[in-house]
């Protein structure tokens, strides 16, 4: 086992996961798993830029996050940033932030990179063999229940706060790309009039929405081939928040949204209640993150347009993502340092 500390950092959320890792055999044993809201890409669609307050809120918490790497031991860290920070023109003083904090420089990484940790993350489990060398026919869903066989490929969609990644494979990336829709990115874009966010939207502001992912669902095609996938698996805080709604959790609890599996009808009813209601409302849901109120809804039709284009029955949902993804590549290239020497 290899103890190591992943760092993933998005355009609405940082998290953090220091794990131990098996790189040989894909077991990773979680010793803390945190996220914090930040809205680092507050405003990055607009000015181009890192907000003075989104940068601090993101400092902030590297600096909560850089004691608990330091407790619990870690041999390495890796930080990757993704979205909003690529397309920020003063990206520069984040770095400089992050590598006075953690004492690494922040990777941000390419599209293809966030989709390729992404898919690592979400299918190791689901790839993975059994002693006998045979694939596992099927995994436990969420709240104990069966949840069948999971068949390739598999299509991973990982909604972020500014872009979404897609990928298709089977135990190996066969295709992927990343395209700038994302609940963040799509709720500024559409939904705020005069600093205020729309409560609830107008049929006209859900109809732009509409019309930028089903544009990003083209392009992405044009690279992946979407309809062939078997098994659809969904990502990131709004996929899982679903999840926790459809199932009325009274609160959130990953074990039980991590593999349960949400059907096209019912993501359709949240997603049409998510867009009705009022940001009371939303806020009153007892599994909604306080970050996640305003632009839950944008997330919910980003996940909707997704399965209504692929024709999907159901999404699975996995708490395992690019952060995982990200353990396994540093725990791989620890075990690669210690074997050169």
């Amino acid at each position: 086992m290899t103890r190591v500390a992943a760092i993933d950092c998005g355009t609405n959320s940082i998290r953090l996961l220091v794990a131990d890792v098996h790189p040989e055999t894909g077991e990773l044993v979680d010793l803390d798993r945190r996220m914090t809201i930040v809205r680092l890409g507050q405003g990055v669609d607009r000015t181009g830029r890192l907000a003075p307050e989104a940068l601090e809120r993101t400092f902030a918490a590297c600096r909560e996050y850089a004691e608990i790497i330091k407790e619990h031991g870690a041999e390495r860290l890796r930080f990757v940033a993704t979205s909003a920070s690529r397309d920020a023109s003063n990206r520069d003083d984040f770095v400089r932030g992050v590598l006075d904090i953690l004492g690494v420089e922040p990777e941000v990484i390419s599209g293809d990179q966030e989709a390729e940790f992404s898919f690592t993350g979400a299918t190791r489990e689901l790839v993975g063999h059994n002693e006998g060398g045979a694939k596992r026919p099927s995994i436990e869903g969420g709240g104990g229940r069966r949840a069948g066989e999971m068949t390739e490929p598999y299509l991973v969609v990982d909604i972020g706060g500014g872009s979404t990644e897609f990928v298709v494979g089977e135990e190996h990336v066969r295709a992927a790309r990343s395209v700038d829709v994302g609940c963040v990115r799509m709720t500024e874009r559409h939904l705020v009039r005069d600093g205020k966010v729309s409560d609830p939207p107008s049929a006209e502001q859900i109809a732009a929405i509409r019309a930028d992912i089903e544009a990003a669902l083209d392009l992405a095609e044009q690279t992946v081939p979407l309809r062939e996938a078997h098994t659809l698996v969904g990502l990131a805080g709004s996929v899982t928040t679903i999840s926790a709604i459809a199932q009325e959790l009274p609160e959130y609890d990953s074990t039980r949204i991590h593999h349960s599996r949400i059907s096209h009808d019912r993501v359709r009813e949240i997603t049409e209640w998510l867009l009705r209601s009022t940001h009371a409302e939303r806020a009153a849901i007892p599994s909604m993150h306080p970050g996640r109120v305003d632009v839950i809804g944008a997330g919910a039709l980003v996940l909707l347009a997704i399965m209504e284009r692929i024709g999907a029955a159901e999404v699975v949902v996995s708490e395992h993502d690019i952060l995982d993804g990200i353990a396994f590549k540093v725990a791989e290239e620890a075990e690669a340092g210690k074997g050169g020497r």
